[in-house]
């Protein structure tokens, strides 16, 4: 099957995050729990997601994640999990990169690679995303 590029947006459910160990100020270390829905090409309510959050600066840092997923991928059923790493600025511009966990594919979606990226602006309550991917 060729590559496919689907494109859509997400919304932020929930974010709850809580600092990892004593240090409050920078460097440090958070984690978060994170409730997405996706519409467009993928088309998931309530997923979830967790984050671990270096810290750089009060505004400033990097992140990882792994999110799962339970819905649809251009009118395909299934679950599949990606990984995600990103990075924020201090002016509230976050970049990240995700790519499908192998073997994470279920239903219509066994067998899904693909990667993906977004680019989220500090108060803008949609993100877009772009995933290419193939099934099979």
């Amino acid at each position: 099957m060729p590559v496919r590029t689907t494109t859509g947006h997400f919304t932020f459910a929930t974010w709850e995050e809580r600092t990892v160990g004593a240090r409050e100020t920078s460097p440090r270390l958070a984690h978060a729990s994170v409730v997405n829905t996706f519409s467009g090409g993928i088309e998931a309510a309530d997923t979830t997601c967790e984050y671990t959050i270096a810290y750089a600066t009060d505004k400033t840092g990097t992140f990882t994640g792994m999110q799962v997923l339970t819905g649809r991928v251009d009118g395909r059923d299934g679950t599949f999990v990606v990984e995600e790493r990103g990075s924020f600025d201090d002016d509230g511009t976050v970049h990240c990169a995700f790519e499908v966990v192998p073997g994470t594919g279920t239903g219509e979606l066994t067998g899904l690679r693909g990667t993906g990226s977004f680019v989220a602006r500090h108060g803008e309550p949609s993100v877009p995303y772009t995933f290419d991917y193939e099934v099979g």
